[in-house]
C-alpha cells in the first residue's frame, strides 16, 4: 500500500538534492500525516505474545527527512511564543483524547481515542495508545511506542530514537506502570503489564537483574513481562576503589490470573514498590 512512498523516501535518503523536488515533498509529508494518524508506525509489533516489535526504518527516514523541508515560522498563544519547523497536534476533541491545559503534542505523534495527556509532551513519531494516561511532566520522547492502558506517572521520562534509523525505539508494552521520575531510553523495552518503581532508570546498557531465583539472571535493554522493577545497586571495583553503580533490580512478577489493577495495587504491596 505504501511501497511507492517507500521508494521516493529512501530515494531521497540517499540523494538529498531530490528534496528540493515538489512530488518527494508531498510524498514525505504524506508519511507523517500516516503517522500522525497511526496508519503508519515507527515500530510495530510482529508477536505480540512473544514481544517481537519490528522497525520500520523508512518511517523514520521520511520523518528526519521531514525537518530540511519545513520551514520556520513563529506560533503564538497569547502571550506565548515559540519558533519552530513542526505544526502542533489539533482537534483534540475529535480524536476523543482528554487534554489537559500545558500538555503539548506535535504533528507527526499518534494519540488513540481514550488516551489522557496531563501536562506533558509528546514529540514526533511517537504512537500512545488507547487508555494510556501520560500524567504530569511526563515527557515522551520521538517515535517512543506506548502501549495500551500504560500509566506514565509524574516526571517519567520517555527517550527518543530518531537516529540511527536502523535502531529501535524506546518500547513500552500495554499495561504498564512506569512510577514517578523514572526513565526509560536508548531503546529499552518494557514488555506488557511491567511494574516500575519510582526512580529506576533504564537504559541499553542498565544492569536489570532478576534477582527471585537462587541464582541472578541479567538483562540489558530488556524487561520481561509482568516484572517488579525496583532501583538497585551493585559493587564494581575502580581504580580508586570499589563503588555502588545503579542498577535495576527485579523483586518478583505480576500475577497474570488477577485484574491488571488489583495485579498492580497487589504487586506494590506485595513488594513495597514506591510510584
Amino acid at each position: 500500500m505504501y511501497e511507492d512512498l517507500k521508494n521516493i523516501v529512501e530515494q531521497a535518503w540517499e540523494n538529498r538534492e531530490l528534496l528540493a523536488d515538489a512530488a518527494t515533498k508531498e510524498a514525505i509529508r504524506a508519511v507523517v500525516e500516516a503517522v500522525d494518524k497511526g496508519a503508519l508506525r515507527t515500530a510495530e509489533p510482529v508477536e505480540e505474545e512473544k514481544s517481537e516489535w519490528r522497525v520500520n526504518e523508512w518511517v523514520k527516514k521520511a520523518i528526519i527527512l521531514y525537518f530540511p523541508i519545513q520551514k520556520m515560522r513563529t506560533v503564538r498563544g497569547g502571550e506565548l511564543e515559540w519558533y519552530d519547523k513542526i505544526d502542533l497536534k489539533h482537534d483534540f476533541e475529535q480524536l476523543g483524547v482528554r487534554v489537559v491545559p500545558n500538555a503539548v503534542a506535535r504533528y507527526g505523534a499518534y494519540i488513540a481515542s481514550g488516551a489522557i495527556l496531563m501536562p506533558s509532551y509528546v514529540n514526533i513519531g511517537a504512537y500512545v495508545d488507547t487508555g494510556t494516561m501520560v500524567d504530569t511532566w511526563a515527557t515522551v520522547g520521538s517515535c517512543a511506542q506506548i502501549g495500551r492502558h500504560v500509566h506514565l506517572s509524574g516526571g517519567v521520562g520517555i527517550g527518543g530514537v530518531l537516529e540511527p534509523v536502523q535502531a529501535a525505539p524506546v518500547i513500552i508494552e500495554d499495561n504498564c506502570f512506569i512510577g514517578s521520575r523514572s526513565i526509560v531510553v536508548e531503546g529499552a523495552h518494557v514488555c506488557r503489564e511491567a511494574v516500575l518503581g519510582s526512580n529506576v532508570v533504564i537504559t541499553g546498557s542498565t544492569h536489570i537483574i532478576d534477582v527471585t531465583g537462587d541464582e541472578p539472571k541479567e538483562y540489558r535493554g530488556y524487561v520481561p513481562a509482568r516484572s517488579v522493577v525496583i532501583p538497585g545497586s551493585y559493587m564494581k571495583k575502580f581504580p580508586a576503589g570499589e563503588y555502588g553503580v545503579s542498577c535495576a533490580l527485579i523483586i518478583g512478577r505480576r500475577k497474570e490470573s488477577t485484574d491488571k489493577k488489583t495485579s498492580l495495587n497487589d504487586a506494590l504491596r506485595d513488594f513495597g514498590v514506591s510510584v
